[in-house]
């Protein structure tokens, strides 16, 4: 997510809908604010109860421990350590890493693909985000493409060992790490006895509680569009995670051409379809961020279909043509604030 646009959604959150600002010493009466440049993006974390320093240097400590496992950039992680044993044998990891791969796999076999966590080669390739970044030759995605499978994951849960069979295989926690740490960070919290407050890691929202005075938290949906200060509306929640993934967030202009980083492991290219950006609100971040890539993946007509079989999930969507689309569940929470969108009843 565009830097400048995540300043905006912590400033839309804090300041038009509480009604404080963030404080350089914060007291009793005002919010504790912290961020930091983590997991490839920006972390925010603002306590609304209970702020306290320790919490927060707690709070972030969490996220530099995860990052040092799970991230695919940096050398030596837990991560990179599994990837390097592909082909060879099973690999015991810690219970942090199983947990995260068994549900990467959950959704990849959920979405028959359209997820898969084995993307890690491809992603690789084209290392969009990177300084690196580049159009990959056709004959390099297609030696790549064989390496991608999530049948060629085996669990192994009494032991805590991962196996992936096929030698250069890489699993890419990217699509699903942010939105399991926002969920441990808010567990965190909890136990901590903050019962109010806001989790921002580049824009997966993670809204602890309700606002102090009882009343709903308002998100608003990135116009994707926009690299920064426009939204599309407002989504009211407390207690959810709000995850978003569209064209905007990362992209590859190369010869004319822009090409986006939610990449089609069938084809080994960015997918193609009516789908500017897509919105996920769900009671855990980590569904949340699966399914915001693997909804993406579908299309409007498809995805909004599977959206619908899932409890408990609700999703809004804005197509290429400036439509906005939403759930069910979103018909009384959700505000079209932007009139250069159409609200499709």
């Amino acid at each position: 997510m565009n830097k400048f646009f995540k300043l905006f959604l912590s400033i839309f959150l804090l300041l038009s809908f509480t009604g404080c600002s963030t404080p350089s010493n914060a007291s009793s009466n005002e919010p504790l604010k912290r961020t930091e440049l983590l997991m490839g993006t920006t972390v925010s974390i603002t306590l609304f109860d209970h702020q306290t320093e320790e919490t927060l240097d707690a709070a972030f400590n969490l996220v530099k421990d995860l990052e040092n496992e799970l991230s695919l950039n940096k050398s030596s992680t837990l991560l990179t350590q599994l990837n390097a044993s592909s082909g060879t044998s099973p690999y015991k990891v810690n219970s942090t890493l199983f947990d995260i791969v068994e549900k990467g796999l959950y959704y990849s076999q959920l979405t028959n693909g359209s997820f898969d966590l084995s993307v890690g080669p491809l992603v690789k390739l084209w290392s969009i985000g990177l300084p690196e970044a580049r159009v990959p030759s056709q004959t390099e995605i297609d030696a790549t493409l064989p390496l991608i499978g999530y049948q060629n994951i085996t669990l192994n849960k009494e032991d805590s060992s991962i196996y992936l069979h096929k030698p250069s295989m890489q699993l890419d926690l990217g699509g699903i790490a942010k939105g399991y740490t926002a969920d441990a960070i808010a567990t965190l919290l909890s136990s901590k006895g903050v019962g109010h407050a806001l989790i921002d890691l580049g824009g997966n929202i993670y809204t602890l509680g309700a606002k102090i005075d009882g009343s709903l938290w308002k998100v608003g949906i990135q116009d994707p569009f926009e690299s920064r200060n426009n939204i599309v509306g407002y989504v009211s929640v407390a207690n959810q995670s709000v995850v978003t993934s569209g064209i905007y967030e990362r992209y590859l202009e190369a010869d004319g051409n822009k090409y986006h980083h939610i990449l089609n492991p069938q084809t080994g290219y960015p997918f193609e379809n009516d789908i500017a950006g897509i919105s996920i609100i769900s009671d855990t971040s980590i569904d949340g961020d699966a399914l915001s890539t693997a909804v993406f993946s579908q299309g409007l007509e498809e995805g909004m279909a599977f959206v619908q079989t899932l409890p408990g999930i609700d999703a809004i969507f804005i197509t290429k043509d400036s439509q906005v689309y939403i759930t069910e569940g979103l018909k009384n929470s959700f505000v079209l604030t932007n009139e250069a969108f159409t609200l499709v009843e």
